[in-house]
This record gives structure tokens, sequence and C-alpha cells, in this order.
């Protein structure tokens, strides 16, 4: 017997992102993969300019992905997921290129940011549960020859971490302290998410 109920609603999952996939793999979901189509940057772009938060930006973002998915399978479950970093009050998108990853880790090291990380159930055109989790991470001051070697080692897998590091990976290399959930610092609060799928009766309790 798995880890789901089975008169559970069918789940998706709204994102594309291969580690929030793995996440729910590992727990024993059962769940389809649907990527919605959505303008981030422009939608972020309007956050910023409304004086939105990081967090309220995130969850923004994973409203409008789940709702999209949600209104074509209106009898699904739909998770839609986001995370924006945030240091020193600049927000860092995803980097482009590998010269956009140095860039970005050398703005990082020798700080503290925080990364907003949203995760949103909506069924149909409701939403039904949301939760914010903001894990802070503290890079130690990286001399340029350790950030080569791990862009080196990581290649272009570092382009899709919004701070061009990957924490599951070589990138635990870079940090001195972190505070918060693991999963949450890949992009998904599981542990919460999981709670509210047993309240919601997807989930054995």
């Amino acid at each position: 017997m798995g880890m789901m109920r089975d008169d559970a609603p069918p789940l998706i999952l709204a994102s594309g992102s291969a580690t929030r996939r793995a996440l729910l793999e590992r727990a024993g979901l059962r769940f389809a993969v649907k990527v919605p189509r959505v303008d981030e940057a422009a939608l972020k772009e309007g956050a910023q300019a409304e004086g939105l938060t990081a967090g309220e930006a995130a969850i923004l973002l994973a409203d409008a992905k789940a709702a999209r998915i949600a209104r074509r399978h209106p009898d699904a479950v739909v998770l839609g997921a986001d995370q924006i970093l945030v240091c020193e009050g600049r927000w860092f998108d995803k980097p482009e290129g590998m010269d956009g990853a140095r860039a970005h880790l050398r703005a990082l090291r020798g700080r503290a940011h925080d990364l907003a990380t949203a995760v949103v159930a909506w069924r149909g055109e409701a939403r039904l549960w949301h939760h914010l989790a903001t894990p802070r991470l503290t890079m130690r001051e990286v001399r340029d020859e350790a950030l080569d070697a791990l862009l080196a080692l990581e290649g272009e897998a570092v382009l899709g971490s919004v701070g061009a590091y990957r924490y599951e990976g070589p990138g635990v290399h870079l940090f001195r302290a972190v505070q918060g959930e693991h999963a949450a610092i890949l992009g998904l609060p599981l542990l919460p998410l999981l709670a509210w799928l047993r309240d919601f009766g997807v989930v054995l309790r």
C-alpha cells in the first residue's frame, strides 16, 4: 500500500522543476506533472513595481502556475511553487550563462540571503491552501579559485538555480550557516505540504 489514499483526488505538480518532482517522488506520492506557461519575468516585475515583498511575489507566481493548470483539470489538486532569492534587498533571477552564475556567486559570498519559498494548492477556481517558508543561508567568504572550481565541476546545472548553486550538490561547500527545512531550500516546503495533504485527505494519516 502506498502513502496516498485510494479515494484521493488526482494530484498534479504544476512545475517543470526536476528537484521538486524528485522531492515528491521520494515522499512516495503519486502525481502527474503539467508545466504551465506563465510569464514569470513580467509577473515578478509587476510585483516589484507594486511594492510587494518577495514572499508575496512568490505566492503570486505559485498561484499563477497552479491556477492555469487547475482550470484545465478541475477535479485534481494542483500544486504550484515558486522561490525568490533576496540578498540585502536585491531580488535575484536565474543566471544567464556561466558568466552570470559567477557574478551571482560573487554578489552572494560573505553575505546572508533569504529564499522566499511558496507552495500553494488549487482545485478548480479556488486556492485551497498556501504556505511560505523563508530559509536563510549564509555564504562564507569564498575565494575566486573555489568559485571557479565549483562552476567547472557543476557546469550548466547551476543555471537552473536562482543563486547559481545547487545546495543539494557540491554547492553545499559554499555555506557556513543555514536555517530552514532542507526541502524548502531546494524549492518546496515539504513538511507543511505533507501535513496539509493529510488533512485534506490525499495522504494517509
